[in-house]
């Protein structure tokens, strides 16, 4: 029945098409019907994830890295201060941040390997968001091993902290690389990705200026008081603050099931070798993780250089900083360009124009909100369809990330020496104000030229085959 005379749709359930002798009209009009069927035997799952996600499922999935994001910029805005105020050497102090940033890189490799292996993203998140809120106060805390030995030499607070820093890391990596994995297992829509990134960055923002409002509160509250308590104040209102958006993350946002779909039995896991033979895989590491840099470096420095290099007021470490594949490098170009004018002027500004640090301020936030939103949506578009591999992707990545940014600060706190030598270094600048002003700028022109080069795919949709019919 199905010999030479006879095509077969793809269709099991179609009528065979009768071919009248092999002229190419018949075989072209032939041929647009195979289409056609393919198209009506789409998938109900396939055609659900073309579907734009509404508002409650973008807010509550935005929601769901606000526990992440307020203890992270607490980590980077105030780990270093706390930690040189209550006694520590700024070298001991870098040690502390690097073995956080280690463990967290290390973490979101296996974690990614993991969700790729067994899904299941919510309990890992839930899992993650548990330690972070446990450990994170200890890290704010005081000397739990001192404590116990009874001693408070610097190696054994070195060691404390490290310790408590190591672990809430990993709590915090393993709710990272689920939260981000699940953007492309939740819907595979170009803009409804987009508008996830956006949402999530969006709380982030909020988180940062929570953080800030916070921590002015309780700097002006509790001034009679230690700045052991002050921190550790700071601690417990952001953890809790946190841990209730992580509730609104878990009741509002469904498990993705793309897991499940993507593991069809004719599609195999993704095995790393795939992702390391593409450049573009390589290209956006680069960026993700210059742009972490430029954020988490003047994040790290910023309480810094208002304090000792513009001389403000102690309040001032409550400071606030914060489609089409075109598109994508256009708004990140866009970023790039205003840290790179930022960053001129934190490097020229004189202390006796400290309040001009105000506006340069908003710049910051709106050049990092830019590059972010860009760079984490690149990340998508590396990812595309390849569902069986995007944690893998996510957590490689943030593996570079992590160690970098471990390492950059890592040499630049233990450069300072003490707090008021720093104010004096190689061509008249200060540690803090060329790792606030220049390292920052460096990173953002440099990311801006590798994200120039990407062949980024184009994330729209493909044309639909029955227009071809008319």
């Amino acid at each position: 029945m199905c010999g030479p005379e006879y095509v077969r749709t793809e269709n099991p359930c179609s009528d065979l098409v009768k071919s009248q002798g092999n002229g190419k009209g018949d075989t072209f009009v032939a041929l647009l019907i195979i289409m056609v069927n393919m198209r009506d035997n789409e998938s109900p799952y396939e055609a659900q994830m073309e579907e734009p996600l509404g508002r409650v499922s973008i807010l509550s999935y935005g929601s769901g890295h606000m526990l992440n994001d307020i203890t992270s910029s607490c980590w980077f805005t105030y780990l270093l201060v706390f930690l040189t105020d209550v006694g520590l050497s700024p070298g001991d102090a870098a040690v502390v941040m690097l073995s956080g940033q280690l463990a967290d890189g290390f973490t979101t490799i296996f974690a990614g390997e993991l969700m790729d292996r067994f899904g299941h993203f919510k309990l890992w998140h839930a899992g993650g968001s548990i330690l972070v809120a446990i450990s994170f106060s200890s890290v704010f805390g005081s000397c739990v091993p001192c404590k116990l030995m009874g001693t408070n030499s610097s190696t054994l607070e070195t060691v404390g902290y490290s310790t408590f820093a190591a672990i809430f890391n990993v709590g915090w990596a393993v709710t990272q690389v689920a939260h981000m994995s699940m953007v492309n297992c939740m819907t595979s829509n170009p803009s409804s990705r987009v508008s996830l990134v956006s949402c999530r960055n969006a709380f982030t923002m909020v988180a940062n200026l929570s953080l800030y409002g916070i921590a002015l509160l309780m700097f002006t509250l509790l001034q009679s008081v230690s700045v052991l308590v002050q921190y550790r104040w700071i601690a417990y209102v952001s953890i809790s603050l946190g841990s209730c958006f992580v509730v609104i993350f878990l009741v509002g946002t469904k498990e993705p099931g793309s897991i499940q779909h993507s593991t069809d039995k004719n599609l195999s896991r993704i095995s790393w070798a795939y992702w390391f033979k593409r450049v573009l895989y390589y290209q956006v590491a680069l960026v993700y993780t210059l742009t972490r840099l430029v954020t988490n470096v003047s994040q790290a420095f910023l309480a810094f250089y208002v304090i000792y290099d513009l001389e403000m007021p102690q309040s001032s470490k409550a400071l606030e900083t914060r489609w089409s594949s075109w598109r994508l490098k256009l708004y990140f170009s866009a970023g790039a360009v205003l840290w790179i004018l930022s960053g001129l002027g934190i490097v020229l500004l004189p202390s006796r124009l400290h309040n001009v640090m105000y506006a340069i301020s908003i710049i910051i936030g709106a050049a990092n909100a830019l590059m972010t939103v860009t760079s984490i949506s690149m990340e998508g578009v590396l990812v595309g369809e390849d569902l069986n591999g995007c944690a893998f992707v996510y957590g490689s990545l943030s593996f570079v990330d992590k160690v970098s940014c471990g390492i950059a600060l890592y040499i630049l706190e233990s450069y300072q020496g003490t707090i008021r030598s720093n104010l004096v270094t190689a061509f008249g600048y200060s540690v803090t104000r060329f790792g606030l002003g220049f390292v920052p700028a460096a990173c953002s022109l440099l990311s801006a030229i590798v994200a120039y080069t990407m062949d980024l795919p184009d994330t729209r949709r493909r044309p639909l085959v029955e227009p071809l019919l008319a």
